[in-house]
């Protein structure tokens, strides 16, 4: 399983550039609870992408003609659970929402660009051989 995962490290650095960035402009412009918000965006993100990537990977691994719908289900059951979550959030009046949501868009452009680059650069065979 662990073939994979092996895109996970590069993703993983892109989360730590984001907030080394982000970090110090949320600190000077709203304080810790800039900082908070901040880094739980980037959590959030994290942690989103890193279940899909293990459901999917053992998906993969154990029933692969199932990879799409579990793979849609597992999308589809995440992103209903964040939305409910950014509305409780919303109705607690945080003041790092704000920051959340920032570090939220940030973090999934990040995410992704990492992603790609990983992609295109790494030598995956067409053919697998047993």
């Amino acid at each position: 399983m662990m073939k994979r995962l092996n895109h996970l490290p590069a993703q993983f650095l892109a989360m730590a550039i984001v907030l080394v960035v982000t970090v110090p402009i949320a600190l000077w412009r709203d304080g810790w609870t800039g900082v908070a918000g901040d880094a739980a965006g980037v959590a959030l993100v994290t942690v989103s992408y890193v279940v899909s990537s293990l459901v999917i990977a053992w998906t993969d691994l154990k029933a692969r003609h199932l990879l799409l719908p579990v793979a849609m289900a597992t999308y589809v059951i995440k992103f209903t659970f964040i939305g409910l979550a950014m509305w409780a959030a919303l109705n607690t009046e945080w003041a790092g929402l704000p920051w959340m949501g920032v570090a939220v868009i940030v973090a999934v452009i990040a995410w992704m660009t990492a992603h790609a680059v990983w992609v295109w650069r790494a030598k995956i065979p067409y053919v697998e051989i047993q």
